[in-house]
């Protein structure tokens, strides 16, 4: 059990009433990747107003705060942007809303991850007004473009503003439990060539869409005999769309390209996701590459990486998992389940590309992100804020152990 010299639970429900209203005013405002700018603007003005230090918007356009000066120095990060509503008639009620009903925070970011965002900031509030800062330096990022390539925001943050964290807290969802790693994944483009012709003369062409239809059907083969690691589960590759070039409706494509999403589970590498795809039997002439993400951030600055994301696994015994896990148990009363997320997130810049030890701990359901019912129960929100305001404590104490546990970068 962690010692602290206040009930975090009973300090968190003090501030319920304005973390509720906070992550409400987060979800009234649309902010999908790389137009996060009006949301990052209301963090920005959340965390000034709850006297949170440094707070500033970097050059990519993450907003940054920071409470506490001391040598152990960690991050908690829940990114800004979502994904669209889609069709918004599919949805029971507005998803900009931010509905309260029934002890439930509804809308699109109720779950993925606003919450985190709003338990984060009034839980640095709680720090600092309570003294639980001996020893660490926490900085929050409320951080953007996630939702377009996880981990991009991060890297900016590391690379380019030059706050490298010794551990990171990523709020993506975990139901309350602490997760600890996620299959990575790479985005790739295989491209079929053919010859135009008129579709009254088809014979005289190479109908590119011929080509690769057997293509698919390879990789629908290769998706079942797919590795598996008892922890992160399953590798798998699907087909994730498709297209052709052509003149016209009447003439032989000339092209067509399919995208591929591939999960890649433990001991995969992209060099070896690229070696299998490139030995497909119906491959032929086809060229297999890794897409590019290549954009402006809603502050004007180009990024640019391959959309590839590595695998991270942080063992269950690093003093991160038992610290962050010993401070969920301080609140709750139970210790949380270990586990990991099916899909990917930040991590993949922290522990996959620099090795810094990372754990995921925050408020609702996985299965819920990205639907048309996005909620979060607001006493989950309380514990949420009360843990995280446990989270310095449990970790100052284990900074030697912290510091004698290094993890390698995963890439």
């Amino acid at each position: 059990m962690t010692s602290l010299h206040i009930d975090p639970v009973a300090e968190a429900r003090r501030y319920q009433d304005r973390i509720v209203a906070f992550l409400r005013d987060l979800i009234a405002i649309p902010a999908e990747s790389l137009h996060e700018g009006p949301r990052c603007e209301r963090v920005r003005q959340e965390y000034q107003a709850l006297g949170l230090d440094d707070v500033f918007i970097d050059a990519l356009g993450n907003v940054v705060a920071r409470v506490g000066t001391g040598p152990l120095t960690i991050l908690m990060d829940g990114h800004i942007d979502c994904v669209g509503v889609g069709d918004p008639a599919a949805w029971d009620y507005d998803p900009f809303a931010g509905k309260l009903e029934d002890g439930k925070v509804f809308g699109r970011g109720a779950v993925d991850e606003l919450p985190a965002v709003a338990c984060m900031a009034y839980a640095a509030a709680i720090m600092r007004e309570h003294g639980l800062l001996d020893g660490v330096t926490v900085y929050l990022s409320a951080s953007i473009m996630e939702e377009d390539c996880d981990g991009y925001c991060l890297l900016h943050l590391i690379e380019h503003e030059g706050i490298r964290p010794d551990v990171v807290v990523l709020g993506e969802p975990t139901d309350l439990n602490v997760y600890r790693g996620h299959r990575g994944r790479v985005e790739l483009a295989i491209t079929t060539r053919g010859v135009s012709a008129h579709a009254a003369h088809s014979e005289r062409g190479v109908n590119a869409v011929y080509k690769i239809a057997p293509i698919i059907l390879d990789i629908e083969r290769l998706h079942e005999g797919l590795p598996s690691d008892p922890f992160l589960g399953k590798g798998s590759v699907v087909v994730s769309s498709i297209g052709c070039t052509t003149p016209s409706l009447n003439a032989v494509p000339d092209s067509a390209r399919i995208t591929v999403d591939r999960r890649m589970t433990a001991g995969e590498t992209v060099d070896g996701v690229l070696a299998e795809l490139r030995a497909l039997p119906h491959l032929g002439d086809a060229t297999v590459e890794i897409l590019m993400y290549e954009v402006t951030s809603w502050r004007g600055t180009a990024a640019r990486q391959e959309k590839f994301y590595p695998t991270w696994v942080l063992p269950e015994a690093h003093p991160l998992v038992q610290g962050v896990a010993e401070a969920v148990g301080s609140v709750l009363g139970r210790a949380p389940r270990i586990s990991r997320w099916g899909f990917s997130t930040n991590g993949v810049a922290t522990m996959g590309r620099h090795g810094i030890p990372t754990v995921g701990f925050a408020p609702g359901l996985e299965e819920l992100a990205h639907t048309t019912d996005e909620w979060v129960a607001v006493e989950d929100l309380v514990r949420a804020t009360a843990v995280y305001a446990t989270i310095p404590t449990a970790l100052a104490k284990r900074r030697d152990q912290l510091a004698a546990v290094p993890v390698a970068a995963q890439e």
